[in-house]
């Protein structure tokens, strides 16, 4: 069977590698069997429907493995690397920031390292943010903060001006810590290299609590934010359950995809009604939320409601198009519309409720990173580091059917990926609090 591969799929390089890896040196690839050659490739879709009338196809969709190469582009002695960190907070993005030094240094013996601060404004200069020398002894605990050392903005910059603060510094491998939005700047960058005719390596590393970026199976920091949204779902239910009628409401965050909901809420077990941007809900009639969070209380006494930030924006007044400065369009507060809706409606109906609204917010952001994220954070800083060293760019690295992989930086800014309502995950939620697959919303 040929393996083969789209060209919209095809990794840019900056040119042929001369050079041997350090990692000859210390062994690196036991023997030979751990390094990767440029023909290993991991199948974009690994499901597969054949009967007798549809034979196999013969041509398989695939991405570039990633992992250290035999051969590198760049001289570590005289390279200079940067890192940016773009968009909103996320767990374990200072996690990212000390693994690429580690590993450039150590690994490569890259030995000078710059930090840009704020994000894209850095490399724009009426900003005025001069950057940081990034060692091993600066970043050797920053693991423990929360946050980003270097700091994050939001918004684009001018990618002709950006290039030419990169030149102007020297850099040659760029590393961007970011989601859809800061990816899309990655994009700009290598494009205006590429314009150039420049030498600069830019790779992409994901980065987004709501776990919704393209061909990948989860991002950075999802794991983290699940596990805090998990135990504030905890306290919502003990909440509930403490009293007669009681509601335990929590609004997560998830502007257009649902997946901390979903998480969290079936980590939980306990909540019994999970909303999301991607399935439409309805407040009235027998199957909206209001009768069926009646018929919750009568026959249990108490109920657990969990939305994600951008549900039920179809119930909310229009306002005049709001954008942050990614560009983002700026919802309405479902979970401040729910409270007074619920409250509303059981005066109306003289009905004693306790409801308690928690909205954890940007709490889910600033946490330190859980175990297992920090040592996701440490395997995609370490593949960045080894694909821009070998010239590699316009590429974003990634986890797909649990293999760190090469994207196409275009593949991944085209667009954000959403729960299927159709999928197993959703079905898992409806099983899991027992709602209705439509709730009040005609079939």
């Amino acid at each position: 069977m040929a393996f083969s591969f789209h060209r919209s799929l095809f990794i840019p390089r900056l040119g042929p590698c001369p050079l041997p890896s350090p990692g000859l040196d210390r062994e690196w690839g036991c023997g030979g069997a751990s390094w990767i050659s440029d023909g290993e490739r991991i199948l974009l879709d690994d499901t597969v429907r054949a009967s007798s009338d549809t034979p196999l196809p013969e041509e398989w969709v695939s991405v570039e493995k990633a992992g250290p190469r035999r051969r590198i582009f760049f001289d570590p002695a005289a390279t200079t690397c940067a890192v940016v960190t773009c968009g909103g907070l996320c767990p374990g993005i200072n996690d990212v920031i000390r693994s690429i030094v580690m590993h450039a240094h150590y690994g490569y013996g890259v030995h000078r390292i710059l930090g840009l601060r704020y994000g894209y404004e850095a490399l724009n200069s009426r900003f005025g943010h001069a950057p940081v020398e990034l060692t091993p002894e600066r970043v050797a605990k920053i693991q423990h903060l929360g946050g980003s050392v270097l700091g994050t903005s939001r918004g684009p910059q001018p990618a002709s001006e950006m290039v030419s603060q990169l030149e102007a510094h020297g850099v040659q491998a760029l590393f961007v810590v970011g989601g859809d939005g800061s990816q899309r700047g990655a994009r700009d960058l290598y494009e205006e290299v590429a314009r150039r005719g420049g030498r600069i390596s830019v790779v992409g590393i994901p980065k987004t609590i709501d776990n919704d970026l393209l061909y990948m199976d989860r991002s950075f920091g999802y794991l983290t934010a699940s596990s805090e949204a998990f135990r504030t779902i905890e306290v919502a239910h003990a909440e509930a359950r403490g009293a007669r009628n009681g509601i335990g409401l929590v609004k997560l965050m998830g502007r257009d995809s649902g997946f901390i909901a979903c998480a969290a809420a079936l980590a939980s077990a306990e909540a019994n009604f999970v909303l999301i941007p991607e399935v439409r809900f309805g407040m009235d009639g027998e199957s909206g939320l209001l009768r069926c969070l009646e018929r919750r209380l009568r026959e249990r006494g108490h109920a657990l409601i969990v939305v994600a930030e951008g549900a039920g924006q179809h119930l909310l007044p229009q306002e005049a198009t709001r954008s942050d400065r990614s560009g983002n369009k700026k919802h309405g507060d479902i979970g401040a519309y729910l409270k007074a809706q619920i409250e509303a409606h059981f005066h109306t109906s003289k009905t004693d409720i306790t409801l308690k609204y928690i909205d954890p917010g940007y709490q889910l952001r600033g946490v330190v990173a859980t175990p297992e994220d920090r040592t996701f954070c440490l395997q995609l800083a370490r593949h960045a580091v080894h694909a821009a060293m070998t010239g590699r760019t316009g590429m974003v690295v990634a986890l797909w059917h649990q293999r760190y992989v090469h994207l196409p930086v275009h593949l991944v800014a085209e667009g954000i990926r959403r729960v299927n309502p159709e999928g197993d995950l959703w079905r898992c939620v409806l099983e899991s609090t027992g709602q209705p697959a439509r709730m009040g919303v005609s079939i």
